[in-house]
């Protein structure tokens, strides 16, 4: 706390002054954490001064709190670039990242407990973010940004948290993931003077070679690249209670349905909720348990006994799976694939679209959601599903783009399509064009 309390005084996060007539000053608390490596023992203890947002108005004491963060699609594109290409890809980490970003609203808050003298009625009039306020993570994305806008960075306009550097034959790639940054490129030398630059104005951990990203580890051999979320799977399994459990290859019963929620609801929603959001983010390695996870996510709202069960048991057949990069394909091949089920949800009659897309011969972007509109025929829910998968593939070919890729056209495997309803009308000429 001592530490945490003189950087946050180092920084000039804070000057300290009486509260002035009419203004509101908003708590703080103390916030303790454990952090755990790769291997599951304790890499570090962590203090944070984390103020009580909740107290904050909005239009007096913060204005826009969006920010943007990279989306796991765009994380699996870059890999897939960068062994296809032999680049570099290192990692690093901004200290105290949320202390740097700039405060233009005017916000009084406490002195933090325990460093306060008796009957000092002084509050601290914040000059920077500090963590908890609501437009902390906007302010700390826009410094971040400019500071790589300075390095003649360019912000890609397919997804803002990614930015290119193009000089010559140079050629470097960073993506930003709140404090954690991806540099990958083929030029060292300038990867090097990013992160020099980078620890002179707000001070980083450099990782040197990427091997553990967002919970995901990272092998790396001249054959490709492998990930997988071996620990959270662990820590999933020993948070349910099936750390014995045996596993199985398939991770639900085929052809499987959510009926009524006929038997008592769960005691535990909050449980329930918490293991579903889990395994939504295993999928980032998992493809093959999307479907059913797909299923658990619809039954968040009423989590019965039977549906928990079918939880616990859907976690107890996950295997230690990976997702594997190839260094050996043709990159300017994206491939396609998408399919529907119509008429397959017993509660809302809804379509399910599912999509799956390779960039070569590696997996990139899976999903499978219900449509929004029921579909009164299969013909209009494959037109939905087939419009959805285009969308999805124009982005990535805008993305693919500002990454250097370019990518040849191909055919459809089968390109026979009828005008069976009205309503399908738009999207079929849309899929065409």
């Amino acid at each position: 706390m001592v530490v945490e309390y003189r950087a946050l005084e180092t920084n000039g996060t804070w000057e300290l002054c009486y509260l002035p007539p009419g203004k509101r000053v908003i708590a703080c608390k103390w916030v303790y954490k454990i952090n755990f490596n790769v291997y599951g023992t304790v890499e570090c203890f962590k203090t944070r001064l984390v103020a009580k947002d909740f107290t904050q108005i909005e239009g007096i004491v913060y204005h826009d709190t969006l920010t943007l963060v990279a989306k796991l699609v765009i994380v699996c594109c870059l890999l897939v670039v960068t062994v296809s290409r032999g680049w570099f890809i290192h990692q690093l980490d901004v200290n105290n990242n949320f202390l740097h970003g700039d405060l233009d609203e005017e916000v009084y808050m406490t002195i933090p407990q325990g460093f306060f003298t008796p009957g000092d009625t002084r509050v601290c009039r914040l000059c920077k973010s500090i963590y908890g306020l609501r437009q902390t993570s906007r302010n700390w994305y826009q410094k971040f940004t400019q500071s790589l806008l300075d390095l003649h960075f360019v912000q890609s306009l397919a997804y803002y948290a990614l930015f290119t550097y193009r000089r010559g034959a140079s050629f470097v790639v960073a993506l930003i993931y709140v404090d954690d940054v991806i540099l990958t490129g083929n030029d060292m030398t300038f990867i090097q003077r990013v992160k020099d630059f980078f620890h002179a104005r707000f001070t980083i951990k450099d990782f040197g070679d990427l091997k553990y990203f967002l919970g995901i580890e990272v092998a790396r051999s001249p054959r490709g690249m492998v990930l997988n979320q071996r620990k959270y799977v662990l820590d999933i399994l020993a948070e349910s209670g099936l750390t014995a459990a045996r596993p199985s290859p398939t991770p639900i019963e085929q052809s499987h349905h959510l009926g009524r929620a006929s038997s008592t609801l769960a005691a535990d929603l909050a449980s329930f909720c918490r293991l579903v959001g889990r395994l939504l983010y295993l999928t980032v390695t998992r493809p093959d348990i999307t479907y059913a996870v797909n299923l658990l996510s619809q039954a968040v709202h009423s989590p019965t006994t039977r549906r928990c069960g079918c939880s616990c048991a859907s976690v107890s057949q996950i295997m230690f799976g990976s997702w594997s990069i190839s260094s050996n394909f043709d990159r300017s091949q994206l491939t396609a694939y998408c399919d529907v089920d119509w008429d397959g949800c017993p509660l809302t009659r809804s379509a399910t679209t599912g999509f799956f897309i390779t960039l070569g011969s590696s997996p990139i972007f899976w999903c499978t959601e219900k449509q929004p509109v029921v579909a009164p025929s299969s013909a209009e829910a494959e037109f939905r599903a087939m419009a959805d998968t285009v969308s999805e593939v124009l982005w990535l070919r805008w993305l693919l783009r500002d990454l250097g890729v370019h990518l040849q056209g191909h055919p459809s495997a089968n390109p026979v399509f009828h005008e069976r309803t009205k309503h399908a009308e738009m999207d079929y000429h849309f899929v065409c064009e």
